[in-house]
């Protein structure tokens, strides 16, 4: 996903902000990875979800009756 889709997905409107408080975090904790690591500021770039970043949304994700 571009940052710009994540950002929307989460309704989250500041771009420092975000990047600041959620993709940087992420990116930093192994949750998601880049999918054009040599270069980080691409226009083409996007993100994606690692395997810790796969069992960590199935882990806190709630069964959907309760949601």
């Amino acid at each position: 996903m571009t940052r710009l889709r994540i950002q929307d997905a989460l309704g989250l409107k500041g771009r420092s902000n975000f990047e600041n408080r959620y993709l940087k975090p992420a990116l930093a904790d192994g949750l998601i990875e880049l999918t054009i690591p040599e270069k980080p500021s691409s226009s083409k770039q996007k993100y994606r979800l690692t395997e810790r970043g796969r069992s960590f949304v199935k882990k806190s994700s709630y069964p959907a009756e309760r949601q």
